[in-house]
């Protein structure tokens, strides 16, 4: 009974200490369960995000930047954002380059026997010369100084450019908000695929001589298959460029290194278009209402952009249908933000956050700049991985996390987890990190992502739910309204601006 006795007592002091911080983290940061009750409420009554991501990724597609159909979603987005009641919404163009779109592919080995063979024409490759039905020459072997002294034999060809491709990639990236230990955050290393001459190197021979196409092969998996391109990298007269699931490029590789001779039959059909180098960012806002603090922004976004060999719902329509409704509930619930809450669609990103880069240079960058930036309280990022929103990396901003960790707690029943303090690199938070601004992406989860969906042929609308569209745009509207109502501003970031080592 005594052992009973101090148990109960310390069990009680437990308790007692436990309700202490919690009133203690309450009393410094104010979290509204009341709005947030009706934030929840909202999303799931009255929700619009299944609809908004069903257009994006069902009746638009695939969102390549430059493309009519980018240009589609964000006429769209804009659209809605407008019918919710947003202040000002518009496109805002920044320079891209040439646009591109892919008009016609089809790709089969026709010897030693018929076989359809499944990939995607890199982004901006050019067409070929009509339908082309040629020998496939394996070049994957060979020096650049054996591949030149093949001259006209490379004519007309289908080149096989790479060794079989043996590594893959099979692990996603690890969950950092579902580790007790620290972990690496970001995706998993790529995979080699091994080239006895760069292509680099070796395209500008097959250029030379009149290659009619390069085949590689992807790290995928089971079908699976990683195409991007390169927009400010590739040449009109390229050589036209095609990746194929590697299981197959591997088939034909060991066919003819076992003496039988391959033949392959491409259409490619391709179109550049130089109308309109300009790309959009959508921008919205409800704008702040008090006297003084109606001039700082709480900026939130996601990007529209994505790669074309699929449509692109995990990257990243799911977090642009997240970012609008959580704008949508806002309004919809009559809040009255003390600061302006602003949305900001970015295009550009899957090319190196060019339309983050190209917005935070306009309005937050060099001394007449100044005071924007000083008025931009945090910029709230939704990009790598699917599903519900389980807390926040916090780019090492220890009283920033201190604040959402408060913000976090309330969510908890939502399934929000922790916030991480770590950072995490390639996306468009960068933009305004880089500059000293706070600025946070969303933690998700990742069970699939890196291996299956991440620029691949399966990152369709299957991958994801509503239940996980509707709990982000809850995590997201909850964060923009409670940084919009505090007294100040969110901690800026631990390091002067441009000063952080790379990740």
């Amino acid at each position: 009974m005594p052992q009973l006795s101090r148990f109960l007592t310390l069990a009680a002091l437990f308790v007692l200490t436990a309700a202490a911080a919690t009133t203690l983290v309450g009393a410094q940061e104010p979290v509204d369960r009341e709005v947030i009750a009706r934030i929840t409420a909202e999303a799931n009554d009255h929700s619009k995000v299944g609809e908004t991501f069903n257009h994006f990724v069902n009746i638009i597609g695939g969102r390549l930047a430059g493309s009519k159909a980018h240009k589609q979603s964000a006429d769209y987005a804009r659209s809605k954002l407008t019918e919710w009641g947003m202040k000002d919404a518009h496109l805002e163009p920044f320079p891209f380059g040439r646009g591109w779109e892919l008009e016609q592919f089809t790709l089969e080995m026709t010897a030693p026997r018929y076989f359809p063979l499944t990939g995607f024409p890199e982004a901006w490759t050019p067409s070929t010369k009509g339908t082309i039905t040629a020998p496939a020459i394996y070049l994957g072997d060979k020096t650049a100084a054996e591949i030149e002294a093949m001259g006209d034999k490379l004519k007309g060809a289908i080149i096989l450019a790479q060794k079989p491709q043996r590594a893959f990639i099979r692990r996603d990236r690890f969950q950092p908000a579902l580790n007790a230990e620290s972990v690496r955050t970001g995706a998993p290393p790529a995979e080699r695929s091994e080239y006895t001459t760069p292509l680099r190197s070796m395209e500008p021979i097959l250029r030379k001589y009149g290659a009619a196409a390069v085949i590689r092969a992807s790290q995928g998996e089971h079908g699976t298959f990683f195409v991007q391109g390169g927009q400010r990298t590739t040449s009109p007269d390229a050589t036209p460029s095609v990746v194929i699931v590697a299981e197959q490029y591997n088939m034909m590789v060991n066919a003819i290194l076992g003496g039988l001779p391959v033949q392959m039959r491409l259409a490619l059909k391709t179109q550049l278009s130089s109308a309109d180098t300009n790309s959009y960012n959508v921008i919205a806002e409800i704008p702040g209402t008090d006297p003084v603090l109606a001039k700082e922004v709480v900026l939130i976004g996601a990007h529209l952009d994505s790669w074309h060999t699929a449509t692109g719902a995990t990257d990243n329509a799911d977090a642009v249908s997240a970012a609008m409704e959580a704008m949508r509930i806002l309004q919809a619930i009559g809040i009255k933000p003390r600061r302006t809450i602003r949305i900001a669609i970015w295009s550009g990103e899957e090319e190196g956050l060019l339309g983050s880069a190209a917005y935070a240079a306009a309005k937050y960058t060099g001394p007449a700049n100044q005071t924007n930036a000083d008025n931009l309280s945090v910029y709230l990022n939704d990009d790598p991985g699917t599903g519900p929103t389980y807390g926040w990396y916090m780019e090492d901003n220890e009283a920033a996390k201190a604040i959402f960790d408060a913000w976090l707690e309330p969510l908890k029943a939502q399934g929000t987890v922790k916030n991480v303090i770590g950072p995490i690199s390639n996306t468009d938070h960068l933009s305004f990190t880089k500059l000293g601004i706070p600025a946070f992406t969303a933690i998700k989860e990742y069970d699939t992502y890196d291996v299956r969906e991440h620029h691949t042929n399966a990152d369709f609308a299957e991958r994801v739910s509503e239940a996980g569209l509707t709990q982000s745009a809850i995590v997201l509207a909850t964060f923009a309204y409670h940084t919009a109502m505090r007294n100040e501003k969110i901690p800026r970031m631990p390091f002067a601006p441009g000063s952080r080592p790379p990740l």
